[in-house]
């Protein structure tokens, strides 16, 4: 990604406009003021979003699923950055990150988990207190770093994610992607229909008075960033998903080396991770779930503000 296109795609970022009061217009925009992009080595820039605090308590470090971007975390960094330095990025394949060829970056959530100190390293973050918040593909990436160094951060919060290989508490599609020959022609069908996808994913499950919409800048990112490089946003999940079931499996046997405190959030309408995958990962490592009534997949996005009150909780 040149240093042109980065720039270029800051700026735009900066001005995209949203529907909301003059006073939480200008938290965000102060909030977009800090999306810059960070090289993470030859092959890898990463966008990210940085909110700083006038006197920061500690810092908070978001990480999104598919198929957002860092924008889902807007306003919920502007809500913490009162008392904590806050942190987003785009993963490799999503939003304005790098899209490398699977040849050089194989998206699996090894790969990931790798990015992950690579930020953490370059970003300069104090990891003593540090809270990572990780979500749907992020969780496993950061579950994974944190096996081999367990002072990875002070409490890692994670929720609606696939720790262990039980395809029967996954949703069909995601099933699917796990192997050939159903992986491919899933991938193809995810391209084919990410429109309906970008519309109605976080829709999922919830009755008609529990459906919500997205602030219309996080949706116009989200639609923005789907193709970039001649590379998708279900390109990288479905490469993601290549090497899942591996990445899985070696958490699983490597359990008894996960010392970091970790706490367990689920929506219990999540239709795409059901709340047992959720309820056997927290008692295998000894770990208190929080399953959230009415919410589905995406609790960050339905409710946010309980997002916030969680992050205030693991810095007491």
């Amino acid at each position: 990604m040149s240093r042109d296109k980065t720039a270029n795609t800051a700026a735009s970022v900066a001005a995209t406009p949203t529907s909301r009061t003059s006073e939480t217009v200008a938290s965000r925009e102060a909030a977009h003021d800090a999306v810059d992009f960070i090289e993470i080595d030859e092959i890898l820039t990463l966008r990210r979003m940085i909110v700083r605090a006038p006197a920061p308590k500690g810092t908070v470090l978001f990480l999104h699923g598919f198929p957002e971007t860092l924008t889902v975390w807007k306003d919920i960094a502007t809500m913490l950055a009162r008392d904590y330095d806050v942190h987003a990025f785009d993963w490799p394949g999503y939003g304005q990150s790098s899209r490398p060829v699977p040849e050089f970056f194989s998206y699996a959530p090894k790969a990931y988990a790798q990015v992950l100190k690579a930020y953490l390293e370059r970003a300069g973050i104090d990891r003593s207190n540090l809270v990572i918040y990780a979500t749907d593909i992020a969780a496993l990436p950061v579950l994974l770093l944190a096996l081999d160094e367990p002072t990875i951060a002070r409490r890692i919060i994670v929720g609606d994610f696939a720790p262990f290989d039980r395809p029967q508490y996954m949703w069909e599609n995601l099933q699917n992607l796990k192997a050939e020959p159903t992986a491919s022609p899933t991938r193809a069908y995810m391209n084919k229909t990410s429109d309906e996808i970008l519309q109605n994913v976080h829709r999922r499950g919830l009755s008609p008075a529990e459906q919500f919409d997205l602030p219309v800048d996080v949706q116009q990112d989200m639609a923005r960033s789907w193709s970039l490089d001649g590379a998708t946003a279900a390109d990288a999940f479905a490469h993601y998903y290549a090497n899942f079931t591996r990445d899985q499996n070696f958490l699983e046997a490597n359990l008894d080396r996960l010392k970091t405190p970790v706490r367990v959030i689920w929506g219990e309408k999540d239709i795409y991770i059901r709340s047992e995958m959720g309820i056997e990962f927290a008692a295998k490592i000894g770990a208190k779930v929080d399953t959230l009534p009415g919410i589905g997949h995406f609790p960050h996005l339905q409710n946010p503000k309980q997002t916030v009150e969680e992050i205030h909780a693991s810095f007491r």
